[in-house]
């Protein structure tokens, strides 16, 4: 029970991740690719401001922030210099690496006797029932904030830039800094990811973003799959069911781990599930 108990709490860590890449590939149509070094930024930022004794009040916000200059820089390059999007992802999320081992000073940093954010906040006894309750909190809070933005005028005019540039631009609206908001706001969340699985699994590794951008992806392939068999329309669900995407896509990997496959085999089983996600309604629709 406490295998699968784990596997959801981490599954809400990674919503942030795939409420980001829903922002990104299915709002703006963008590959972004700084998620892998966004996500590790945020880790590292909280691992270090838990040594140095900061403030969880103080800690959020700058890691939020951080996020979201490391995706801005990706929407600027893009949109001001003319790069392809993925190359500009990539371009970022290679001087990241760098960025994030200078910050953190070391491969791997524990914070297992620090105060985090599960230990501060005591709902109840049991510490994975506690973090549980804490993480429901913390990611149904942020999905009514995004909720919220995408039906205001400006989250509407990002959801239009993403459906038809051309006709928004002749709208009048900047498509370039609806990018470079967009992108911004999708690695903030990224970050947001980073700054709850450093706390939750008690260390900062600056290998951690390796690959992390297939589980957010993967996470919204699932809830889009969903979406389309139900034909839904509203934000709100949307969002949701990008939440349970995420928590979904790690029962799969327990799952895959509690019958006995070998750890190292995870990243192909990762890899294959993602592309079964991704073809199979292709295959059943080629088939009908």
């Amino acid at each position: 029970m406490d295998f699968y108990l784990t596997a959801l709490l981490q599954g809400l860590c990674f919503a942030g991740i795939a409420f980001g890449i829903y922002i990104s590939m299915k709002i703006f149509n963008i590959p972004d690719i700084t998620t892998d070094g966004s996500y590790t930024l945020g880790g590292v930022v909280t691992g270090i401001m838990l040594t140095h004794n900061q403030p969880g009040y103080i800690i959020l916000p700058t890691v939020l922030l951080a996020g979201a200059l490391a995706g801005a820089l990706t929407g600027i390059i893009h949109t001001k210099l003319k790069i392809n999007a993925l190359l500009a992802g990539i371009l970022v999320m290679t001087a990241l690496y760098s960025v994030n081992l200078t910050i953190l000073g070391r491969s791997n940093l524990p914070l297992l006797s620090m105060p985090t954010l599960f230990s501060v906040v005591n709902l109840i006894t049991n510490v994975n029932q506690n973090s549980l309750l804490i993480l429901i909190g913390f990611v149904l809070i942020v999905a009514l904030i995004i909720g919220y933005l995408l039906k205001t005028d400006f989250g509407i005019a990002m959801r239009a830039t993403g459906n038809s540039e051309p006709m928004v631009r002749a709208l009048g609206v900047n498509t370039d800094r609806m990018k470079i908001t967009g992108l911004a706001i999708a690695n903030a969340l990224t970050a947001l990811s980073g700054y709850l699985i450093v706390q939750l699994q008690g260390f900062a590794d600056i290998s951690m973003g390796i690959g992390i951008v297939i589980v957010g992806l993967g996470s919204v392939i699932i809830a889009e799959t969903i979406i389309n068999w139900l034909q839904i329309t509203s934000v709100w669900l949307s969002l949701i069911l990008v939440m349970a995407g995420a928590v979904i896509f790690q029962f799969v990997l327990a799952f895959t781990l509690y019958i006995g496959v070998d750890a190292n085999l995870l990243k192909l089983v990762t890899a294959a599930f993602v592309l079964l996600i991704v073809g199979f309604p292709r295959l059943t629709g080629r088939a009908s």
